[in-house]
């Protein structure tokens, strides 16, 4: 089999190197033998960002692998492929080279993009369950049939910031709607703040810049009609980057069957702001 269409590991450097030869770094966390759990993290970060709920579940005994989406944290950084179905296909990817089964999938933000079209494109042969917290899905960009959604200006205001100075970029979300620090009488975190933008710029320029595309107009309704597994929604109501209504509400009322779980007052970055209370909705989740 020759080496550009084959999947492999390297357990030695932990990474998985894809079809098209793009190397993602990924951690594998907890049991061996423990309940499978994978995470898929947001934009524009990297695994580092689901520390405080891989930590955790491994201490309850699970297995928990995250991997860097391509272009970001300490994966390879492709030129093309920057969009929603490669992102899956990569996932995909990480999940055969380490012959994980009866996985929960966990998607924050883009990376609840990244799990529905993942069960979209790859079906549920190896999904137990699925989480879609701060979730892209179901659409962000307004469109004829999506009238609800973000107007175009939103993301190409990102676009123009990526351009102009995409280290203020990140300071600024970071600073403001991501962890709603720009609220009255929010108190700024500087160590979250500095977290993100590690993550950020570690992400290469033209990844992040072509990520912004993929999470805000890929449409995810036809991968969500396909969920045939339990899935658990969570989302928090003063969320400014993703709001609810478009898409937590949105997408608990298109999965068949799905919880829904608000946080009143939850921004965007619940994963860090309520962890504790995340950390125990998954528990839960997990052992029902």
């Amino acid at each position: 089999m020759n080496a550009d269409t084959r999947l492999y590991t390297d357990r030695t450097a932990s990474t998985v190197t894809t079809r098209d030869g793009v190397q993602l770094y990924y951690k594998d966390w907890g049991p061996k033998d423990g309940p499978v759990v994978t995470f898929s993290h947001g934009w524009p970060l990297n695994s580092d960002s689901w520390e405080a709920q891989m930590l955790f579940l491994a201490g309850q005994g699970f297995r928990v692998v995250a991997h860097d989406r391509r272009g970001h944290g300490r994966s390879s950084q492709p030129w093309d492929g920057n969009d929603m179905d490669h992102y899956a296909d990569d996932l995909a990817a990480v999940i055969e080279a380490l012959d994980l089964r009866d996985a929960t999938l966990v998607g924050f933000s883009t990376g609840g993009g990244e799990v529905a079209r993942y069960i979209g494109r790859h079906g549920t042969a190896r999904v137990k369950k699925a989480v879609l917290v701060s979730a892209v899905p179901p659409l962000m960009l307004r469109t004829d049939d999506n009238p609800g959604g973000l107007p175009l200006e939103v993301f190409d205001g990102l676009r123009k910031g990526s351009i102009d100075n995409r280290s203020q970029l990140y300071l600024d979300i970071a600073s403001g709607p991501f962890f709603g620090y720009n609220r009255p009488g929010a108190t700024a975190n500087a160590g979250l703040i500095q977290s993100f933008w590690v993550q950020g710029i570690q992400g290469g320029h033209k990844n992040t810049f072509d990520s912004i595309a993929a999470f805000s107009a890929t449409d995810f309704r036809e991968d969500l009609a396909k969920f045939d597994v339990p899935t658990l929604v969570v989302h928090g109501d003063d969320d400014q980057i993703v709001p609810i209504d478009l898409a937590g509400k949105a997408s608990a009322a298109l999965v068949s069957g799905a919880e829904l779980i608000v946080y009143a007052g939850g921004p965007h970055g619940i994963t860090d702001t309520h962890k504790d209370r995340l950390n125990q909705d998954l528990l839960a989740f997990l052992r029902k």
